[in-house]
């Protein structure tokens, strides 16, 4: 399974939040948003984070996909 922010993106926009304004109050590097942005896994305390800036739920910013590779490494 793949993880997709594609649910906090559009949550921030709702809220008219930047990515800088969520770095900055959720107190976390910019690393973060380039994970985010590349749909890559964040800590726990990440996510708790940017839950409490954008007062919400973890399934109201992320959700797990099916991850086209993951496929081929089924037997």
């Amino acid at each position: 399974m793949a993880v997709s922010y594609k649910r906090l993106f559009h949550l921030m926009i709702e809220k008219n939040i930047t990515n800088s304004e969520l770095q900055k109050r959720a107190g976390f590097s910019g690393n973060i948003i380039t994970r985010l942005k590349r749909n890559r896994y964040i800590s726990l305390e990440s996510a708790e984070s940017i839950c409490r800036v954008m007062d919400c739920g973890v399934d109201d910013i992320l959700e797990f996909v099916p991850d086209e590779r993951s496929g081929a490494l089924h037997d």
